[in-house]
């Protein structure tokens, strides 16, 4: 097995590097943010940072790069305070990475690139109509960091659109039957599958399989 050193990372040919050093921690939360300018623009953005904070208040992290598309989606959500996350499906992905170009500000990504938009009552942000797990949220906090310019929003669910036979009995969401996409690096793109769900797990005691996996060989 290679060994690569921080020394050689740093030389690296920079695009091959933000590629690398992207797709090496795995896979990621792909989700589609929604928000709305002061003059009625909507904006939908990829991102591929989302993570969970609590459950009890319900809070969801996402990291904003210092560059990009970003800073649009970054000044809507300080402006309506709210905003929301669309899962990528399947029959969307390629609609969803074109959400990635650089639109003019005022460009709605929902026009450019095939999506509807669809609204709660008394909630300004614009979901996606076509995905399959919609979550609406509200600004909590704003964390900036120093240390490469990266800041951190964290947003309260307000509203979840979903069917209910993507929820299991315990609160368990089915991602694969979502039809959910996942990514890895910048461009690439991969289907969800259930290898198996394990039973709480506690010192000397065996965990359980809790779904009879039918799929192995």
């Amino acid at each position: 097995m290679r060994e690569i050193s921080s020394a050689e990372i740093s030389q690296m040919e920079q695009r091959f590097r933000t590629t690398f050093i992207n797709s090496i921690s795995g896979f990621k939360s792909l989700q589609m943010v929604g928000t709305i300018n002061s003059e009625g623009n909507t904006n939908l953005a990829l991102f591929s940072s989302i993570f969970h904070v609590g459950a009890n208040p319900p809070y969801l992290g996402m990291v904003v790069r210092p560059d990009g598309n970003e800073h649009e989606t970054i000044q809507n959500i300080m402006f309506n305070k709210c905003y929301t996350l669309n899962n990528v499906t399947i029959a969307k992905v390629k609609n969803a990475h074109q959400t990635s170009a650089r639109y003019l500000a005022g460009q709605s990504e929902f026009k450019e690139c095939g999506f509807t938009e669809e609204y709660v009552k008394d909630f300004a942000a614009p979901f996606v109509k076509e995905s399959s797990i919609k979550i609406g949220l509200e600004f909590k906090e704003y964390l900036p960091f120093l240390l490469n310019k990266t800041k951190i929003v964290i947003g309260e669910i307000k509203h979840i659109l979903i069917d209910d036979d993507l929820i299991k009995d315990d609160g368990f969401v089915d991602l694969a039957a979502a039809s959910s996409v996942t990514s890895a690096g910048l461009d690439a793109y991969y289907s969800t599958s259930l290898i198996n769900r394990f039973s709480y797990a506690k010192p000397g005691k065996q965990v359980e399989e809790l779904v009879v996996n039918n799929n192995e060989d």
